[in-house]
């Protein structure tokens, strides 16, 4: 991030890449410790959540497969559909537990991770790593908080639209060639908004950490950002989310059907490394690519008023509006 400001929106997609993997290296004792308390805990939840998942889901299949052989007129039959219905219950709960805790934990490292970054934008002198815990990503994960939660009523209501438009197109549509068509390229037109939607969250959660809005505003200001970008910022998400599943599908084929306790280990170990790896260079990135599109928005950032937004954090200043702490539109 040393480049001029004008300079930085002819970076190109393999040069958000390389620059983001600079940073990570530049500073990797700062990294180092944001991997060991945030972004590790976090690969270990995921990939124990897949190991989990797969003991209880293949359990319930289990006692699915006798429950379809025995009388439905006996008792074992009732004391099977109890136990189905309590194995249902636990995988359910425990999907639940999973999914606030990484998100949690995701959220957490995104502060961390944006404001270390901003810090080394605007050569601000960084926190002790205590107080970068204790005060910065406490107030920051809350504004972090209200953005995924107007994402998540967002991601509900599209959800929600979607399925209604499949159900009146089930309707409507002939089961022949053309109705399937048809199908698949609504299927690929809700695909398509369903990626749009996590790209401006994933930037969203980024501007809710560097300006003073967040929430639904920090959306709005994440869509026009994308504005020009969405190409790049698709095939970037498009490309991490495909390593991600790449990482699961091969882990629960590999790691979580291997009998040998020591190789379960061994690629364990290694999976849990790729793993730490994608998600620190996903969240570098993403805040890498946030001062790309402002400056190929001519939008020049005032390191000073940014700086004393980043110390708001600690408690040293009051937030400053927005147009104090954003941005300078260049006029060119």
């Amino acid at each position: 991030m040393d480049r001029g400001q004008e300079e930085i929106h002819f970076i190109g997609l393999l040069g958000i890449f390389i620059e983001s993997l600079s940073i990570i290296t530049s500073w990797r004792k700062v990294f180092t410790r944001i991997v060991v308390i945030i972004i590790l805990p976090l690969s270990i939840i995921f990939l124990a959540h897949v190991q989990i998942s797969e003991l209880l889901f293949s359990e319930i299949l289990r006692n699915q497969d006798v429950l379809d052989q025995t009388r439905v007129d006996t008792e074992k039959y009732v004391d099977l559909l109890d136990m189905i219905s309590s194995e249902w219950f636990v995988f359910w709960v425990f999907k639940i537990l999973y999914f606030v805790f990484f998100l949690l934990l995701s959220l957490l490292s995104t502060s961390a991770v944006v404001y270390t970054i901003a810090c080394l934008y605007t050569s601000k002198e960084m926190p002790s790593f205590y107080e970068l815990m204790t005060s910065v990503v406490p107030r920051v994960w809350k504004r972090l908080v209200v953005t995924f939660l107007w994402n998540f009523v967002i991601v509900f209501m599209y959800n929600v639209v979607a399925i209604i438009v499949f159900i009146l197109s089930g309707f409507f549509v002939s089961l022949k060639a053309v109705g399937f068509v048809i199908l698949f390229f609504i299927a690929l037109l809700y695909l398509t908004g369903f990626v749009y939607i996590n790209i401006i969250w994933h930037l969203a959660s980024v501007v809710s950490v560097l300006e003073d809005v967040y929430g639904i505003q920090a959306m709005i200001k994440s869509k026009g950002l994308i504005k020009g970008k969405l190409r790049v910022a698709g095939i970037i998400f498009l490309t991490l989310n495909l390593f991600f599943v790449g990482i699961q599908i091969t882990y629960q084929q590999y790691v979580v059907a291997e009998d040998s306790l020591w190789c379960k280990m061994l690629l364990g170990m290694l999976y849990l490394s790729l793993l730490v790896i994608l998600i620190l260079l996903g969240l570098v990135i993403q805040t890498v690519f946030y001062f790309i599109c402002k400056s190929y928005h001519h939008e020049t950032i005032n390191k000073l008023s940014l700086m004393d937004h980043l110390e708001a954090y600690l408690g040293h200043y009051v937030p400053l509006d927005s147009n104090d702490v954003q941005l300078e539109k260049l006029h060119v």
